[in-house]
């Protein structure tokens, strides 16, 4: 990953920690009626998934899908997640790994890491750890995980290939790989798929499906399955582009063009 890109991703997420942990000092308690700046993904999750998980968690959440729903968590399984964040599947994934198990969240942005340990303090749970390390070289030993899980993050890295290189190496044989992320579904302009700020809004970072899946066939995944879930319309793009303060960049670009170009998918593939 360049360092442009990695400074701008850096910046942008390391931002929201900030603002969700400050809005949480608040009187309002940072509620979603509240906290207009700060990203609330409670829609991606049900009621039973988001269950005494710290509300901080969920404003942190940038996801675009609910990764989890794939995952078929079993007791006593190690789950890994790229890009943890905030720590919201990260605390969901313990509850079905159970005390047997553990789960393993895995950030770049010394920001999230804070808010993710302080979510972890108060919710209480014993089976997980928070690590600092980038996705294309992760801190951990060959085959030691059953699990691999991420959400929107795949896309935001530079070095597709060398992320999803890792994340084989890490599963054990026969293990999962059950993420969420960003899909291009018709072409757009070059100038959409190479603006540095569209790219940290977890736009221009995103791949075809065919080539996705051609990617995760080449380091070596197998029954792969790549499903959109959630079609961006070209007014859902507009407002994540507000929400991310890149609205000055949407207007820019042509709205047609855009218009059901991306979508939210389910992604998954075994070892």
């Amino acid at each position: 990953m360049s360092i442009q890109i990695k400074d701008e991703i850096k910046a942008y997420y390391g931002g929201i920690a900030k603002s969700v942990t400050e809005a949480s000092k608040s009187s309002c308690g940072c509620s979603a009626s509240c906290c207009g700046e700060v990203s609330n993904e409670s829609f991606l999750y049900s009621e039973e998934f988001l269950k005494g998980v710290p509300m901080e968690a969920v404003n942190a959440s940038l996801g675009c899908a609910n990764p989890l729903v794939l995952a078929n968590l079993q007791k006593g399984e190690t789950v890994l997640d790229l890009g943890s964040g905030g720590g919201i599947d990260v605390l969901i994934a313990s509850k079905y790994v159970g005390e047997t198990g553990r789960v393993i969240g895995l950030d770049m942005t010394d920001e999230m890491l804070e808010l993710a340990h302080a979510n972890l303090k108060k919710s209480g749970v014993q089976n997980v750890r928070f690590v600092k390390g980038y996705i294309e070289d992760i801190p951990l030993e060959s085959e030691t995980v059953d699990v691999v899980t991420s959400n929107c993050v795949i896309n935001l890295s530079e070095d597709k290939e060398q992320a999803l290189k890792e994340a084989y190496r890490v599963l054990k044989n026969g293990g999962r790989f059950a993420i969420a992320d960003i899909v291009q579904l018709k072409p757009v302009s070059d100038d959409i798929m190479q603006n540095v700020q569209m790219w940290v809004g977890c736009i221009s970072g995103a791949l075809e499906i065919q080539a996705y899946k051609a990617l995760l066939e080449k380091v070596g995944f197998k029954s792969v399955e790549i499903t959109p879930v959630n079609i961006y319309t070209k007014e859902i793009v507009r407002q994540i582009a507000d929400d991310k303060k890149l609205g000055d960049i949407y207007s820019q670009m042509d709205e047609n063009m855009l218009d059901g170009a991306f979508a939210g998918a389910h992604v998954k593939a075994y070892k």
